[in-house]
């Protein structure tokens, strides 16, 4: 398979992702909004890697999570245990990348956003 066979394959599966998983969409929409807000808001390089970085670990944990549930539900009816314990195991890893993401996007935009609460 040549390179750009592989670069078909991906953009597929991520449109693919973008389609089914309503989660996906969400947290696309989401990480547009950090990363506009990271290039609106005059935060340090270094913030705007940590930002990149949560961002990018949100979103493939939700790939990876849509691949495990998929391939669980391949392997094993969605009636066993095992295959209920996996998805929540993998849906909590996500919950927790996204919840760090957003934890730090508080702690990164607050001293911007806050003026615009204390005005209202």
């Amino acid at each position: 398979m040549n390179f750009f066979s592989s670069i078909s394959h991906a953009i597929r599966g991520m449109l693919l992702a973008f389609k089914t998983e309503r989660s996906f969409r969400i947290q696309i929409a989401c990480a547009i909004v950090a990363l506009i807000a990271s290039c609106i808001f005059p935060i340090s390089s270094t913030e705007r890697y940590f930002i990149l970085l949560a961002v990018s670990l949100v979103l493939v944990l939700e790939l990876v999570n849509s691949m495990v549930e998929r391939l669980v539900d391949l392997v094993k009816p969605r009636l066993h245990e095992y295959a209920r314990d996996i998805k929540d195991l993998m849906a909590a890893a996500v919950f927790m990348a996204a919840l760090f993401a957003f934890v730090l996007g508080i702690l990164v935009f607050w001293p911007y956003i806050l003026p615009f609460f204390v005005s209202i």
